[in-house]
């Protein structure tokens, strides 16, 4: 069995990419690790937590992540928008894994801030998906 985390990132990233709201803003900027001189804005993936969530007969996993959207426009209207179609494209949509089952995958929250450069718009993004093996 593949890790149902790592299955879930790369399945995730090809939504993005193919989510015509995310990548009308984006283009195919969706990054595991930025490249230093990315262009914005841009999609970034955050940290991930997995928590075993067994039943009987079942090996689970809740899997909680971050998603990072990115810009340098003026204020924040184009990270908000970019959000926006972040959570669309992703929010209860039956992603399929390779060896894994995605149960559920619901958006949380959202917090939007400026970056300490003073010009960086930032949106964090949680996410929980619960996938069985």
């Amino acid at each position: 069995m593949a890790s149902p985390d790592l299955e879930l990132q790369g399945a995730i990233v090809a939504r993005l990419k193919a989510f015509v709201g995310v990548s009308g803003i984006v283009g195919q900027r969706i990054y595991d690790v930025p490249p230093e001189n990315a262009a914005f804005p841009y999609v970034s993936l955050g940290p991930s937590d997995v928590l075993g969530d067994d039943a009987q007969c079942v090996t689970g996993y809740d899997i909680a992540f971050q998603i990072d959207c990115w810009s340098r426009a003026v204020g924040f209207p184009e990270v908000k928008r970019l959000a926006h179609e972040v959570k669309v494209a992703l929010h209860q949509f039956a992603l399929t894994l390779p060896s894994n089952t995605l149960v559920t995958l619901d958006f949380r929250q959202t917090r939007t801030f400026r970056d300490s450069d003073g010009q960086t718009s930032h949106a964090a993004m949680e996410f929980r998906a619960l996938v069985t093996a």
